[in-house]
């Protein structure tokens, strides 16, 4: 879950109708579409650490390490206007979009600073374009104390090469200043899927061993992953995602691995969050094979799900993990900050935490304390069937407790939460997990952890068997939910938001006596192309509607269809539709599919009104 926007932009029309015309049969980028796509990242010198080369700009001074502005990384940006006075800049390249790209996504970092002080009035602005197509324009209405991550779904000029160009204007008066770094355009998966569309590698087991530094801010060691080829088509290559490089810079990525053994390291991409390792032979259907390395955490500052507040860490999505290939190729997804991006298929986690004595280190799965060295804990968490590990570490306060259905749980605090709210938090997590348990299946995890801050600026986060959270009943219930839609049933989060979303606030609100009674009412559509089922590429690009289309639109779809079918069939659909897919992947089409089998009424008109789409 991130249930609060984290970045707004404006769109515009003709880029909806560009990038729709761009997809019509018979453009540039159907034409291509049976080419193989090798995943790259295609803007040279995105972070202007190289120089000017190939950059285009209007005159010496837009590229610069000048004082008055910073880098959101290293030294250098480009900064355009910030004259006050009639002025105009310009900074373009050339990027070409590979043929075979089903998914082409262009980022960039963007920090808008002004004199100007009125709050209606866009007198300088900046355009962004791709070819002929505005992607967005940005004013002085955009000003913020620091950068912004801006990203678009540009895949419909797969094959092309196209200019990227950043304009900036402004009028007679009062300073705007538009400074941009860190631009990458990522491209992956193939439109032509291999004829096997197993998902693969499968079964993954990985076994960590971690040592800290004081603070629980810095983590060194090893990591190992054993894996099958699941799949008839032989494996030359795997990828691990690191993700948390999305909170570096590709010169100081917080997450760092060397010296790799089974395979060898091939180049980073998707700004540095996925790499590849080639394996020596190609690994047959069947087989299993081992990759190892040395694994560097370096946790930045900031109340996030990778980051420090103040003496307590989150460490979500730190440890490498296999991405997964299945008819669509290799899912190399970016990061999102809106959501998820998150796929994988359930794996059995081994991780050994040798850490201070004063820091506890609340984990997924179940965990031992052993004592270490002179002043230190062994913490040792091993789970089974989970898609990711994360843990915290910080001087927190605990309270524990069991769920009436036999679960344990555990409710870690930082400093400032009251005990009153700490103790009702527990309260809330022991009734939501049997709760959730009751309706769609045992919880499998043994003990339950849950972190809660209330600076967490998303709302809640969830791991299997670990959430973190606010001091909020609503919210946890949710992140609770989610160790079922996504720990146990999982989905394609980045393709398929709305399988994980709205399952869960769907959950959520039966967990809480909610019925959704006539919430369909209150729907609205910004556009034609606005849909429960779309992925987070078109939601980074209207990210102002995430939540009401994925969390509110799609829970009130799912009571429409309750309503439809009858309570009785909708429990047991999903409680049949959850054993089916225990430790597997859910899809739309799966799921459409096992509705209408829950049912004789004809639901195609339903899926039509209601614009679930797969």
């Amino acid at each position: 879950m991130r249930s609060t926007p984290h970045k707004a932009f404006v769109t515009s029309a003709l880029a909806v109708a560009a990038l729709a015309a761009a997809l019509l049969p018979g453009s540039t980028a159907s034409a291509a579409a049976q080419a193989a796509c090798t995943p790259a990242q295609v803007v040279a010198n995105g972070g202007f650490e190289s120089g000017t080369s190939p950059w285009t700009q209007s005159s010496t001074s837009v590229i610069t390490s000048r004082t008055g502005q910073s880098a959101h990384g290293g030294t250098s940006f480009a900064w355009l206007d910030g004259v006050g006075g009639t002025h105009t800049d310009t900074l373009s390249q050339s990027v070409t979009i590979p043929s075979g790209c089903s998914s082409a996504t262009l980022t960039f970092w963007l920090h808008v600073d002004t004199a100007e002080t009125t709050s209606s009035s866009a007198y300088d602005k900046l355009t962004a374009k791709i070819g002929s197509t505005t992607l967005a324009t940005y004013s002085n209405l955009n000003k913020a104390t620091g950068y912004v991550q801006k990203s678009f779904d540009v895949s419909a000029f797969a094959g092309q090469t196209v200019s990227l160009a950043f304009t900036g204007t402004e009028d007679s008066s009062l300073q705007t200043s538009f400074v941009l770094d860190d631009i990458a355009l990522n491209t992956s998966g193939d439109t032509a899927p291999p004829a096997d569309s197993t998902r693969t590698p499968a079964a993954p087991a990985y076994t960590v061993s971690l040592s800290s530094n004081t603070a629980g801010t810095v983590w060194t060691g090893h990591e190992s992953a054993t894996f099958t080829n699941a799949s008839a088509t032989a494996l030359t290559e795997v990828y691990l995602r690191l993700w948390d490089n999305y909170h570096g810079t590709c010169s100081a990525p917080p997450i760092t691995v060397t010296n790799v053994t089974g395979g060898t390291a091939g180049a980073l991409s998707v700004a540095c969050t996925a790499l590849q390792i080639a394996l020596p032979t190609p690994l047959a259907q069947g087989q299993s094979t081992t990759i190892g390395f040395d694994l560097g955490i370096t946790v930045p500052s900031g109340a996030d799900r990778f980051g420090h507040d103040g003496a307590f860490n989150m460490i979500g999505n730190a440890l490498p993990v296999l991405a997964v290939k299945d008819g669509s190729g290799w899912h190399l997804d970016p990061y999102t900050n809106n959501g998820e991006s998150f796929y994988s298929l359930a794996a059995d986690f081994k991780v050994t935490l040798d850490h201070p004595t004063s820091l506890l280190v609340p984990a997924t799965g179940t965990s031992t304390d052993t004592p270490g060295t002179s002043g230190r804990t062994v913490t040792t968490a091993t789970a089974s069937k989970v898609r990711d590990f994360a843990w915290a570490a910080g001087p927190f306060t605990k309270i524990s407790g069991t769920s009436p259905g036999g679960v344990p749980v555990n409710i870690y605090s930082v400093s400032g939460i009251s005990s009153s709210n700490a103790q009702s938090m527990l309260s809330t997590a022991k009734s939501a997990v049997d709760a959730h348990a009751g309706r769609f299946g045992a919880y499998p995890y043994g003990e339950l952890d849950a972190v809660i801050d209330n600076n967490f600026w998303f709302g809640g986060m969830e791991y299997p068997g670990f959430v973190l959270d606010l001091v909020s009943t609503t919210a946890l219930t949710h992140e609770i939910g989610h160790q079922w839609w996504y720990g146990i049933v999982g989905d394609d989060e980045y393709n398929s938001p709305w399988l994980d979303e709205a399952f869960t606030d769907y959950a959520t609100d039966l967990a809480q006596g909610l019925s959704g009674t006539n919430c369909w009412n209150s729907v609205s559509w910004a556009s034609s192309a606005e849909k429960i089922t779309n992925s987070m590429a078109y939601w980074d690009a209207h990210s102002s509607r995430y939540s009401t289309v994925v969390y509110g639109y799609g829970k009130c779809a799912l009571h429409d269809l309750r309503r439809l079918i009858g309570d009785s069939a909708m429990t047991t659909l999903l409680r049949n539709y959850a054993s089916a897919h225990w430790y597997g992947v859910s899809t739309t089409a799966e799921f459409k599919a096992a509705a209408q089998a829950a049912t004789s009424t004809d639901l195609t008109s339903f899926w039509t009104t209601h614009r679930i789409d797969g």
